[in-house]
This record gives structure tokens, C-alpha cells and sequence, in this order.
């Protein structure tokens, strides 16, 4: 891998991702301090990073310099993705949780999104999302707060 890094225009998304988990760890920075240094969300900063979106070139631009990333990785970082999955059902505990939400209550959503705005979708593109912790007596929980453009489907 290091290889690419020495000749422009080889390097891979998964390149970039790896550099800058590198970079993440040995900064100590949270994914909060790396978003506040780039002017974005947590949220969005992380999925960019991990090459699931493409950085606007201010913002590629911004996290090379914050994390000391190599020139090619900006130019990488705003490059369109291919959103691919590796797996069909995720293993690990806390995402396979949220799949399993889905599993269980995506029928449910889906009817009530439907009945609330008619037949269509919650946009993924035009879309963001914040978590935070709440506290509770009964143990801290997690909030996920999505919300998504409504997109009609059309008839044609």
C-alpha cells in the first residue's frame, strides 16, 4: 500500500480511509474535533471519510492539512463513491442492531412515512443525521436523529 502514496493518481479510497484511521489515532482527535476542524458534521465527516461520500475540495482540502494527510488523498477524498457493502447481514454487534431496527421496523416506518406524506421515500442524498447520548437512570441511551427529504415516486 505504501507504495501508492509515492506515485500520484494510485491511491485508493481504501488507501485514504486507512491513512487517516493512521492519522486519527495518533492525533487522539475525536471524530467531533476532526468535523469542527473542517466545518462539517460528525456524522457526514466519518461516512466521508470512510469513502462513502465525496468532499467538497474546501473540506478535502481542510482534513489533509488537519490530519497531515499527503496531497493525492485530497484530490481522492472528492472523488465519487461506490457505495458497497462487503457482507449481506453486518456482524458486528452494533451495526448488525441497527439492521436489525431496520429488520423489525422498517414495515412500520415505511407505512408511517407513507400514510404522513404518500407513496415515496426518505431520501439518503439529501439527508443528515446527529447522534447524541441521553442521559437515564436506568443506563445512558443512544439518540439517532435522521431526517431525509421526502421524494414522491412519480407515475409516468
Amino acid at each position: 500500500m505504501k507504495d501508492n502514496f509515492d506515485m500520484p493518481g494510485l491511491m485508493t479510497k481504501e488507501d485514504v480511509t486507512t491513512l487517516i484511521l493512521i492519522a486519527k489515532k495518533k492525533s487522539g482527535m475525536t471524530w467531533e474535533a476532526i468535523a469542527q476542524g473542517i466545518g462539517m458534521s460528525p456524522v457526514w465527516t466519518h461516512s466521508a471519510c470512510m469513502g462513502m461520500n465525496a468532499m467538497p475540495a474546501d473540506k478535502a482540502e481542510a482534513l489533509v492539512q488537519l490530519l497531515d494527510l499527503p496531497a493525492e488523498a485530497g484530490h481522492v477524498l472528492q472523488e465519487y463513491p461506490t457505495k458497497i457493502w462487503q457482507q449481506a447481514v453486518p456482524t458486528d454487534p452494533c451495526i448488525y442492531r441497527l439492521y436489525e431496527i431496520v429488520g423489525v421496523y422498517g414495515p412500520t416506518i415505511k407505512a408511517l412515512i407513507q400514510e404522513e406524506f404518500g407513496d415515496g421515500i426518505m431520501s439518503a442524498i439529501d439527508f443528515d443525521m446527529q447522534i447524541e447520548r441521553v442521559a437515564n437512570p436506568k443506563g445512558d441511551r443512544v439518540r439517532i436523529e435522521m431526517s431525509g427529504k421526502f421524494l414522491g415516486y412519480n407515475s409516468w
